[in-house]
């Protein structure tokens, strides 16, 4: 793999750029791997990475039916924040954090996070005493945040208004060290680095079978010819139940469409992360000046990548109070990602029934941010069979009733 460098770039600018090479290999599929990691998004890639970079396994392929970082890894909102109420929770998601920090860096490939704060606005005394509970619960857990007055947030995001007619500002959770980075780029520089420990990144390459022999996995069938392994990780998000039926075994998942949309472009107007669960709806602007909206999911289980227009409308009409200079933006354009949703609002990274299968699914809205926390979790789980990070998220704690319930407790619609 070519250093990239401001060297890098001055030496490539002097022969016209005619030297840089793909940044990963169009790999073909061999007949067998050590594992096969099915799905190659963001998770699944930083899965495949950390195996290689913290276990040694290089013996992988990324498999993956349409495009690497075609699914909801280039359909969100790009926000990472760890200020979450559980302690699994806060664990994993605060890994993740802490990871992307250094991402660039240690990837060799600038995923632009930009640490510029997230506030959780509390606008009922229900959320003021919630989030104040949440940040006790952070200070415990060596999660940095703060609950802030109306004041604060106001000389933070000067374009808010703390005097809404609905729901008035009473104050927030503020993360200082949450923000935002690259979705595509966090693809990219995993699957560069995985291109480069060898690994086959396969595009264009359907799963459609899952073959077994005495209760353990031994390999898969494709669109391209069966492949062998003896471990498989499935990381498809939304198409995890679909797979798990291919495995003989049921999750305990919902799919369902979250969507998001972008004003046109305009001046910088706010630098952080805004968060409104009352009005339903979060914010931010991009690089490019685009404000990027979210809201919630639809309320019906669907495949789609659009999303329905009540949502729209519900949630441009929840900011607009919030914020009243937006009123006269235009949608610039909107899409969907098909999230999953188990019934704790919490992620499932876990054993399953078949030996040497392993299952990665059920962020629902908080995909994006967990991203490396994940693909860390989940390759010292695969690897090893046990990680202190994924301990609390087992499938098994469906049967036995150890929810860790982030429905409501993480302040954020699923």
């Amino acid at each position: 793999m070519k250093k990239y460098s401001v060297f890098a770039v001055a030496r490539e600018a002097m022969r016209h750029h005619t030297g840089w090479t793909r940044a990963w290999r169009d790999a073909q599929p061999k007949k067998r791997y050590d594992v096969i990691i099915i799905g190659a998004g963001g998770h699944g890639l930083a899965t495949a990475y950390y195996l290689g970079k913290n276990f040694g396994i290089t013996n992988v392929a990324i498999l993956e039916k349409g495009w690497l970082g075609g699914g909801n890894t280039g359909r969100n909102t790009t926000i990472i924040r760890s200020n979450y109420l559980q302690d699994p929770s806060a664990a994993i998601y605060e890994k993740s954090r802490s990871l992307y920090e250094t991402m660039s860096q240690d990837l060799n490939y600038n995923v632009m996070f930009s640490p510029r704060g997230v506030i959780m606005l509390a606008q009922t005394e229900h959320e003021v005493r919630g989030y104040k509970r949440t940040a006790h619960a952070n200070a415990l857990q060596g999660v940095t945040t703060e609950f802030i007055g109306p004041e604060k947030v106001k000389s933070l995001v000067p374009i808010i208004n703390i005097d809404g007619p609905r729901y008035p500002v009473l104050g927030g959770l503020w993360q200082a060290r949450g923000g935002t980075a690259r979705h595509d780029a966090v693809a990219w520089g995993y699957a560069r680095a995985c291109s480069d420990m060898g690994m086959d990144v396969i595009q264009r390459c359907e799963v459609t079978g899952i073959r077994q022999m005495g209760g353990r996995v031994t390999g898969v069938s494709t669109n391209r010819g069966d492949i062998d392994c003896d471990k498989l990780g499935m990381v498809v998000a939304g198409h995890s139940g679909h797979l798990a039926d291919m495995a003989g075994f049921r999750l305990p998942i919902e799919s369902v469409a979250l969507q998001a949309l972008v004003s046109e472009p305009i001046k910088p107007c706010m630098d952080v992360v805004v968060m409104a669960n009352t009005v339903h709806g979060y914010m931010s602007q991009s690089d490019k000046g685009e404000m990027v909206i979210g809201g919630g999911t639809d309320g019906y289980n669907n495949y789609t990548q659009r999303g329905s227009f009540h949502h729209i409308e519900e949630t441009v009409r929840a900011l607009i109070e919030t914020f009243p200079m937006v009123s006269r933006l235009k949608m610039l354009r909107q899409w969907g990602g098909i999230v999953d949703v188990t019934g704790d609002r919490s992620p499932i990274l876990s054993k399953t029934p078949v030996d040497g299968i392993f299952v990665n699914c059920g962020w629902g809205t908080g995909g994006f941010k967990a991203i490396p926390g994940s693909g860390w979790a989940m390759a010292e789980l695969i690897a090893k069979g046990q990680s202190p990070l994924t301990d609390a998220f087992g499938l098994n704690r469906f049967a036995e009733g150890r929810f860790i319930d982030e429905s409501v407790a993480a302040g954020v619609a699923h």
